[in-house]
């Protein structure tokens, strides 16, 4: 009896074992894998350094724009051209004649001169002798300041007329100054404005 129940403890107790060691591999979990460990499929957004300088490149930023143009500049001989200008070419004797200037800025910028009365002189020669200059007897000159655009040309506005006399500031007043010979006389004109000399004599007949 004895040994009968001392072998049914030990069925027991084996049946026991197996059953606590089929127990223990049941409760084991299997591992995963962590969401944490798999890759993501996008690369997180990249968060701003405040710390970064947010000042614009210098190399960057918009070159300064240049100075406005001053305006037009005083005239130079290299830019004008000035003409002796008469209305008519030959005179009957009854006819005075109307004398002009044109100039012409054949620069390529405006330029700005006085062509005022007070700068004009026309002079009229015969040969090698000077008969008339408009300064002579000139009466209450004035300036004129004008800005002459690049390429235009312009002609004086009121003609001079020569009263085909004999000028000197001493005869300004008088009533019987020399008379300019007629019968197809030749006389030349030059003239002079802001400082600019005509470059050739105009020449002209007086009947």
């Amino acid at each position: 009896m004895v040994v009968g129940a001392v072998v049914v403890v030990l069925v027991l107790l084996i049946a026991l074992v197996w059953a606590l060691m089929a127990r223990g591999s049941a409760g084991v979990p299997t591992p995963t894998p962590s969401a944490s460990s798999s890759p993501s499929a996008t690369a997180p957004a990249a968060t701003p350094d405040p710390t970064a300088d947010a000042s614009p490149d210098p190399a960057a930023s918009p070159a300064p724009t240049s100075t406005a143009d001053a305006g037009p500049v005083p005239c130079t001989a290299a830019e004008i051209k000035v003409t002796a200008v008469t209305d008519h070419d030959t005179y009957s004797a009854d006819e005075n004649p109307q004398l002009s200037i044109s100039l012409t800025n054949s620069g390529t910028k405006d330029c700005t001169m006085n062509v005022g009365t007070t700068t004009q002189t026309f002079t009229i020669t015969s040969g090698n002798d000077t008969w008339w200059r408009s300064t002579d007897c000139q009466q209450t000159p004035s300036d004129a300041i004008q800005t002459v655009k690049a390429g235009a040309t312009i002609t004086s506005s009121a003609p001079v007329v020569w009263d085909r006399t004999r000028s000197s500031v001493d005869t300004c007043a008088a009533t019987d100054r020399q008379r300019a010979p007629g019968g197809g006389a030749s006389y030349r004109l030059t003239v002079s404005i802001g400082g600019f000399q005509s470059t050739n004599p105009l020449q002209f007949l007086l009947n």
